[in-house]
This record gives C-alpha cells, sequence and structure tokens, in this order.
C-alpha cells in the first residue's frame, strides 16, 4: 500500500511540475484577464459541496468588484499540500492560499506569505482566535471559522445497547473504556463502541489533562510516559471489545467521516472536528451529539481548546496584494459570503456574520455552535502555530500508534522512537 502511494505521489509531482513550467510560462500569479480585468488566483481545498459553495461566493465577491475576476484552484485533501509546495517552489503561488495552523509556520517562515496587519478587517474576530495566524508579531492568516476537537456520538445507537449517555462533564477514560465496551457487548457486536483516532488534537488534549504541552518550543513537551498512558486506552479499548482490532482499526482510521464507524452506522461514536457533525449526521442520517473529551482522574483542565478551522493567507508575492487582501476580507466579514458557507470552514470567526447566517445555519451546526456556546469557558487558549515540520507530525504518530496496537513494537521502545523522529521532524 506504500509503495503505490508512493508511486501516485511521484506521478503526482510530475504533473504539478509541469502544470508549474506552463503557468510560469504563461505569466502565472496576478496576470489580467482578456478583458483588461485584474485575474486573482484563490487555492483551496474540500468537498465537491465545498467548491460550489465557494464558486457561488466568488461570483457574489465579482459582482460587487467587476474589475477583479477570482480564479479557484481547487483539489482534493490528499493532493492539497504537494501541489501548493510545488507551486511555490516555481515562483507560481496563487495570490491567496488557504492553510491548516500546522502548515502556517512553514509557510510564513519562507517568506511566502504576505502581512495582513491592518489590510483586513479583524475587528469582530476574538482576539485569542486570531492570534493563532499571528507569527512574530506579523498578521500572515485569518482564520475562518473555529471548532473544537471532541466526541460525536449516536443516541439511538447508545440507547439500542442498553448503556447510557454518560456525564461527560465529570467521566473519565476508564469510564470511556467502559462505556464503549458496553455498547459493543450490550448491541451484540451489531453496533462497535468507538473507533482508535491518531489525530494529534486528541493526544494534545489528554497531555494537557496531565500538565505537559504538545510542543515545547521547537520540541515535543510530551513525556514518554504520557505517550505510553495514552496508547494504554487504545490497548484497553481493543482488549474489551469497545473498538475494533488493529488491523479494522488502521483500515478504517484512514477513510473520512463518511466511511468511519458512526458515518455507516456500525458504532455509537468517534473523534472528530466538531465542524464535522454535519458531515457525519448526514452520512449516518442518525441524529447525532457533540460530547466533551472524558479526563485523566483528577485533571485541573479538560485540555478542549478552540482552534481554527482554516486560514485565509494572501502570497508574498502577489502583483495585486491589495485585491487579494480584499478578497479574504469579503469571505470573512461579509454577511452574503457567510450566508453562502455557512458553517463550511468552521463556525464563521466574525462575531458580526456569525450573529447575521445563525438563524439559517442547519440543524447539526446550531447544535455545533450550541455546544461550543456551552463549553467555551472550559476550553483552553487557542494554540499558537507549531513548529515548521509539525505537517508531518499526524503521519509519524500515526505510524507508531499502529505499530503498538498491532504488537510489532513495545510501547516504551515506540514512545521513545516517536519522540525522537517527531523531534527531528520539527527541528529540521
Amino acid at each position: 500500500m506504500s509503495s503505490g502511494k508512493k508511486m501516485w505521489s511521484a506521478a503526482l509531482l510530475a504533473t504539478a511540475v509541469l502544470a508549474v513550467t506552463a503557468a510560469c510560462g504563461s505569466g502565472g500569479s496576478g496576470g489580467e484577464t482578456a478583458d483588461g480585468k485584474i485575474k486573482l488566483r484563490f487555492s483551496y481545498w474540500g468537498s465537491d459541496a465545498r467548491q460550489k459553495m465557494t464558486e457561488e461566493a466568488i461570483k457574489k465577491f465579482e459582482a460587487k468588484n467587476p474589475t477583479i475576476d477570482v480564479e479557484g484552484e481547487f483539489s482534493d485533501f490528499a493532493s492539497y499540500y504537494e501541489t501548493l509546495s510545488t507551486k511555490v517552489a516555481g515562483n507560481d503561488a496563487p495570490d491567496v492560499i488557504t492553510l491548516e495552523i500546522r502548515g502556517l509556520r512553514e509557510y510564513a517562515d519562507r517568506g511566502t506569505l504576505a502581512d495582513l496587519a491592518s489590510k483586513v478587517n479583524t475587528a469582530d474576530i476574538d482576539a485569542k482566535v486570531l492570534s493563532t495566524g499571528a507569527i512574530d508579531g506579523k498578521q500572515f492568516a485569518i482564520p475562518t471559522g473555529v471548532n473544537a476537537f471532541s466526541l460525536i456520538v449516536n443516541p439511538a445507537a447508545v440507547e439500542s445497547s442498553g448503556a447510557k449517555l454518560p456525564d461527560d462533564t465529570s467521566w473519565t477514560w476508564d469510564d470511556f473504556v467502559q462505556f464503549a465496551s458496553k455498547i459493543t457487548s450490550g448491541s451484540g457486536g451489531k453496533q462497535i463502541g468507538t473507533q482508535l483516532s491518531w489525530n494529534p488534537a486528541y493526544l494534545q488534549i489528554y497531555a494537557a489533562q496531565k500538565g505537559e504541552p504538545f510542543y515545547n518550543g521547537n520540541k515535543l513537551g510530551l513525556s514518554p510516559q504520557t505517550v505510553k498512558d495514552w496508547w494504554g486506552i487504545m490497548q484497553n479499548l481493543i482488549k474489551t471489545k469497545g473498538a475494533p482490532e488493529a488491523a479494522k482499526s488502521s483500515e478504517i482510521g484512514a477513510t473520512s467521516i463518511d466511511q468511519s464507524l458512526l458515518g455507516t452506522n456500525s458504532g455509537a461514536m468517534g473523534m472528530w472536528w466538531s465542524n464535522q457533525l454535519g458531515a457525519a449526521a448526514k452520512a449516518s442520517g442518525q441524529n447525532l451529539e457533540l460530547l466533551r473529551m472524558p479526563k485523566v482522574q483528577g485533571a485541573s483542565t479538560g485540555g478542549m481548546f478552540l482552534q481554527p478551522a482554516m486560514f485565509y493567507t494572501a502570497s508574498s508575492k502577489s502583483a495585486h496584494a491589495a485585491e487579494a487582501a480584499k478578497f479574504i476580507d469579503f469571505m470573512v466579514n461579509d454577511p452574503e459570503a457567510g450566508q453562502i458557507i455557512l458553517s463550511d470552514r468552521g463556525l464563521p470567526a466574525s462575531s458580526k456574520v456569525l450573529a447575521a447566517v445563525r438563524d439559517k445555519l442547519p440543524d447539526a451546526d446550531k447544535k455545533t455552535l450550541d455546544f461550543l456556546d456551552k463549553t467555551r469557558g472550559e476550553m483552553s487558549d487557542p494554540p499558537a502555530a507549531p513548529p515548521k515540520g509539525a505537517s508531518a507530525m499526524e503521519d509519524i504518530l500515526t505510524r507508531y500508534s499502529e505499530e503498538v496496537m498491532f504488537g510489532r513494537m513495545t510501547p516504551d521502545d515506540a514512545a521513545q522512537k516517536f519522540i525522537t523522529e517527531a523531534n527531528a521532524s520539527i527541528a529540521g
């Protein structure tokens, strides 16, 4: 499987290089259209539904700004960063670039991004959320919207198994394992309690409950014991049949939420970002709810945090910097754009836009908003942009987690090697 992926990546890279060569030959970024309009290129990833609503928002912007044409450069998430890095290396960066927090510092430190301070109105964005897009005092990125890593649960599946929904204000990881196991056994195996997650946000929350930061400068702040204890939760889930065995967990862990146990109604809960509640509900056709993450016994914090779903950034080399900033301002601050995009890029970061669209949100997104309102006071401050190399963290963490779950490495050995490799990735 991995060798096939490498071959696919090489083919994609070759295609991307050809695309860059062609684009550079035709003038690349900062061009004009045949009728003399300014052309802005805007790169983003996502589903077909996101592409459709984004194109609609672009048309609205163009109607309000008749001298500007915006060309969307859309791809699926799997190929997005490879294609983007090739364009940037080829001096062909799009004018407006969508990024996640884990890739922000890499692009900022390369000099790829423009400082958007005073160019985009940020008055209606929470200062702590906005600060996640700042590096070394420069506002390189504007948050699109916010979400939180949390548990999504199907109450009907829980009820039919004879289990009861927990009090999520006080439950522990031991309670979580017992709850998942009871769902599986009570349903005769028709519903699996949960599926495993290797998302670094999960480990970040767990570590915070133990008083440890995920990152401490340009190295991990995690102790080997914390990583081993975190794997211990997963090993207990497999042992008690609250989650599938290692091979199945690995297989479904690589799929989208549509193909998850929850999305296919073969599992009762799982961990995802809160803005994915709508996609999970649509896939399953069920009423789903959000729960707080369990806690380490005696923890003084739940460790959950708000995080921007993604950011809008602008190329430092754009020939149309003012127009790029104007487009970002529209996407973030214009209620008409908000009414098209709704919560697809997280619940709107602008409080004014959120107020304007609140009543138009789908039911699942209203639940997400209510959940974030209810838990906001318990949340830790949004994290700063992680070190360079952090974009590789999920792959590294998944690899060592699977080695432990399959029994190919001891937790002691894997924890040490994970920390060593992760530190090498972010230090480089």
